[in-house]
């Protein structure tokens, strides 16, 4: 508040009044102790990191491409992807529902379960991490000859990665059903890019090659030591929020929740990294490293997106509980204005200093400029419904979620197949960007018939008299 106001003073004062509405709002969002200002807060802390994260991110990605230059970049960036996928997928969806379990548990004072909860989601991660990690390892050791050999050394190092990738993750889950938002992103999305810079010019310094090898030694040593210490101050803090005591697991409830919820992250995590994922299987590393480079880029743009889904989870659960479909329809429209229109302001900005942007990485990479043009507007046509995914699983219909993503995956899948040989780089932005517009136009439709809502950046949310009530 006092630095609000200070900077108030300072400004002109034709300038101060037509500020006055905006400070207002501001000062609302973080002083008041209603339930939205709660929500607008942890949206605002999940923006301001992601905005932080961004930066972090660009700045390391410049540096590794500069560094290692395209080939080896563009294998770095293709093996990233996946054990960020796969590991991701290992978590079997229970870093989404725990946020959705907690709130019912607490509820009904069920402390025990809350305990057993906490404690089961880690060990089904690192179970399903490592088996999956262990198959790994078994299809190298027989078809590795049918691989090529500049891509073996980083996929195993990768498998060992996966298994500490999906604790993150579910601590990462943990901590947001808590409202702990700085705590659930910032070891994901500060501490662990920033230590794999560091440790990736550490070894260079003691001599270790310009390759994609010591980019994943490096990922993985960052990978563990941040994934463990938030597993420590989570730990810590859970302890302290929940005591120690009796344990109840209710793993088959769980399960039945949790698995449909996995094929709606999954397949969306899927349609986020597909693009990259096929690249990689049709075009060599430095075309990776082009369209890695230009995807980076544009994320500056999801990260709004990102940030309003990760607040908007928590809140959307408490209302379902509460059973008030008015103020559900009134939250789900507000979160729809707040993707788009930073979105397209963030999105804007981004497309102007695009090729200063891309040519940092180097000078082969500014060919990624329309690659960023034509993403953006998928992203853009995405934002306008806002985390649409996330109120239909809160409401409990994760099995239609489930199927408007496998349709949307399949015509992304289609896209790519078809678009990349032709081509090329341009045709995997374009499957990518179709396909953000196919779950848009899904998502939208979903939640106006089954939760009487329209969300939609530009329309009135508030459901109709046939809405239902659940």
């Amino acid at each position: 508040m006092a630095v609000i106001e200070t900077a108030e003073r300072l400004l002109p004062a034709g300038l101060r009044a037509r500020l006055a509405p905006l400070t207002r709002k501001l000062q609302s969002i973080l002083t008041d102790d209603n339930d939205t200002a709660r929500a607008q807060r942890q949206a605002l802390s999940a923006f301001v990191i992601r905005v932080a994260s961004a930066a972090i991110a660009f700045v390391s990605q410049i540096v590794l491409a500069r560094l290692m230059g395209e080939f080896e970049y563009g294998i770095f960036a293709f093996v990233w992807v996946v054990v960020i996928l796969a590991g991701n997928l290992s978590c079997l969806g229970f870093h989404t529902s725990v946020i959705r379990f907690l709130h019912q548990h607490k509820a009904r004072g069920e402390i025990d379960t809350v305990r057993g909860l906490n404690l089961a989601i880690r060990v089904i991660a690192l179970v399903s991490a490592s088996t999956i990690a262990g198959l790994g390892f078994t299809f190298l050791h027989v078809f590795g000859s049918s691989i090529e050999p500049y891509y073996l050394i980083p996929v195993s190092l990768a498998f060992f990665t996966m298994p500490m990738i999906a604790l993150g993750d579910v601590l990462d889950g943990t901590a947001r059903s808590n409202g702990w938002t700085i705590m659930a992103l910032s070891p994901t999305y500060l501490i662990r890019p920033t230590l794999i810079l560091a440790f990736m010019l550490a070894s260079l310094w003691f001599g270790a090659d310009h390759t994609a090898v010591t980019a994943m030694e490096a990922a993985l040593a960052a990978t563990y030591v941040t994934t463990l210490s938030q597993l420590l101050r989570v730990s810590l803090r859970l302890h302290k929020r929940y005591g120690s005591g009796p344990k109840r697991f209710e793993i088959g409830p769980w399960f039945r929740v949790s698995l449909p919820l996995f094929l709606v992250d999954g397949i969306g995590f899927l349609l986020t990294n597909a693009d990259v994922v096929v690249v990689g299987l049709y075009l060599p590393p430095d075309q990776v490293g082009i369209y890695y480079a230009a995807a980076k880029t544009i994320v500056l743009v999801q990260f709004v997106y990102f940030s309003i889904k990760a607040a908007a989870g928590p809140r959307f659960s408490a209302i379902m509980a509460e059973g008030d479909m008015t103020a559900l329809a009134t939250f789900a429209g507000q979160t729809a204005k707040w993707s788009f229109w930073p979105s397209l302001a963030v999105g804007l900005c981004a497309l102007a200093a695009g090729e200063l942007l891309l040519s940092l990485f180097g000078e082969g990479f500014t060919a990624g400029y329309w690659l960023m043009a034509i993403l953006f507007a998928g992203i853009l046509s995405k934002s306008l419904v806002g985390p649409g995914e996330v109120l239909l699983s809160m409401a409990g219909r994760q099995n239609l979620c489930v199927l408007l993503y496998a349709v949307t995956l399949a015509c992304s899948i289609a896209l790519n197949i078809a678009l990349i040989p032709r081509y090329g780089l341009v045709g995997a932005a374009t499957a990518t960007a179709s396909a953000m517009v196919i779950e848009a136009i899904l998502l939208h439709i979903a939640v106006r018939r089954t939760l009487g809502i329209v969300l939609f950046a530009f329309a009135d949310p508030l459901p109709s008299a046939s809405a239902k009530a659940s």
